[in-house]
């Protein structure tokens, strides 16, 4: 364990709170991940206090299977957790649970907000779960709340609005974790604190003040605002959760003008969350908890933002796999920015020993807690998944293979991020780098985990 206080005859531990914070759909463009026009001033701080994770990815490209594998320390396979519905209590019913052994462990474990994808999932790992009231798809504008109400339809893509924080769940969600630090503080009992914010998830909703910090003549296109012919069209989709939403065309590529649009709304609905992650923080500093509280800040997957243009994520390319990921904690070396590959989960083992428990013995992560010590790990690289595509990242290399129910690849795509960081060339086909692909293969299927094929 990494806290404990000590007097002249005996040393006596202080068990450290866990303050958890997950962010849907944060990929990191973020000022302090080198996106200057980003305004994230919270999120920045929080890097300056502890560790960042240059090159963290997620283990599938949708919320629920990433959240469930993340909480189970488990691998996604072929046939567990394999999309945005998935429930733990189905596809791990056995799994001892990231918040629930914490809970075993003596810490009081509470669920604000969007932790699980289902509200309800792993019930018995919570001591208390939490979801905010709100309008309808979280709009806080009456023509927008009355087009989300229509039969199988969706409001629109983005609000600006006059209103308060509050309107939108995530500052309710941040009032609440506000309300549960004061309440523990006064407890005894060590506390496992999470905190699930919902933006920048569709719809890109934000109130006016969070939309002005950007002026949409300098907001650009990507510069991979393209489909390259090399790449097999089974990476690409059809944007198709964005095209659930009112007045977004039910096909055909976006155009320049509304794509724009969408990355303003993105931008604010960033910097909105960002406000409401720093008032739970400032928070934990003024009651005084912050000295014995470690604070993880993870995006359970990237986001499309016009990347070979594409939006949302369901794919994987670098931008649905890459994610932020910041740890603090008060006996780490602080403002760290750490480019050694690793994945979300990683968090689980990583958390057990700095509390100082004891892990599953089947948790498929390991610990960064060697990395934030300064020191190294053999493991360097990150298995990411969405169907049937299965990727592997490894030093420059992303790799990816389609394949079928036997781990056959039938497709396959592999991009060196270090001549081409935007992915416009895929080199799996090229006799240059046949061996390359032979050894990266090899490596995906040898730690994609003994239980990837199997059925339940």
């Amino acid at each position: 364990m990494l806290f404990s206080s000590c007097d002249t005859k005996q040393k006596e531990v202080s068990p450290p709170n866990i303050l958890f914070i997950t962010v849907d759909d944060l990929r990191p463009e973020l000022n302090t991940y080198g996106a200057s026009y980003i305004q994230s001033p919270n999120i920045d701080l929080l890097a300056e206090e502890g560790v960042q994770f240059n090159r963290a990815y997620c283990n599938f490209a949708s919320c629920g299977a990433s959240r469930a594998s993340v909480l189970t320390g488990l691998r996604p396979t072929r046939n567990r957790f394999i999309s945005y519905n998935t429930k733990k209590d189905i596809d791990a019913p056995k799994a001892v649970s990231l918040p629930l052994i914490f809970k075993k462990n003596g810490y009081k474990t509470i669920s604000n907000g969007k932790v699980y994808h289902h509200m309800m999932d792993d019930k018995m790992a919570w001591d208390e779960i939490w979801r905010p009231p709100s309008a309808q798809m979280d709009y806080a504008l009456k023509n927008n709340i009355e087009l989300a109400q229509r039969k199988g339809l969706r409001g629109p893509a983005y609000e600006k609005a006059n209103v308060p924080d509050s309107t939108y769940r995530d500052g309710k969600i941040a009032l609440k974790g506000i309300r549960d630090l004061k309440k523990l503080k006064k407890e005894k009992q060590p506390f496992f604190l999470a905190l699930g914010f919902v933006k920048p998830h569709l719809p890109f909703n934000a109130p006016n003040k969070y939309w002005d910090l950007y002026d949409p003549k300098k907001i650009n296109l990507p510069d991979n605002f393209v489909q390259p012919p090399s790449t097999p069209k089974k990476a690409f989709h059809t944007s198709g959760e964005l095209r659930k939403y009112h007045d977004i065309p039910p096909k055909g590529h976006f155009s320049d003008e509304l794509s724009l649009q969408l990355i303003h709304g993105y931008y604010a609905a960033v910097s909105y969350v960002d406000a409401q992650i720093g008032k739970v923080l400032n928070s934990l500093e003024r009651l005084g908890l912050a000295e014995n509280t470690i604070v993880v800040l993870w995006g359970d997957h990237g986001y499309n933002l016009g990347d070979h243009k594409l939006f949302c994520k369901h794919s994987t390319f670098e931008s649905s796999l890459h994610v932020p990921l910041l740890i603090k904690a008060p006996q780490i070396k602080k403002g760290q920015k750490l480019n050694h590959i690793v994945e979300l989960i990683d968090i689980y083992p990583t958390l057990c020993e700095m509390a100082g428990i004891k892990s599953p013995e089947n948790l498929a992560g390991e610990s960064m807690l060697t990395l934030m010590q300064g020191n190294t790990r053999q493991k360097d690289y990150a298995i990411s998944k969405f169907n049937e595509a299965v990727a592997i990242v490894n030093d420059d290399f992303l790799y990816t293979e389609w394949t079928d129910n036997s781990g056959h690849p039938y497709e396959r795509m592999l991009f060196d991020h270090s001549t081409d960081p935007l992915e416009m060339d895929n080199l799996a086909e090229k006799e240059k780098y046949q061996k390359t692909v032979e050894e990266l293969s090899s490596a995906l299927h040898s730690n994609w985990g003994d239980d990837y094929l199997n059925t339940k």
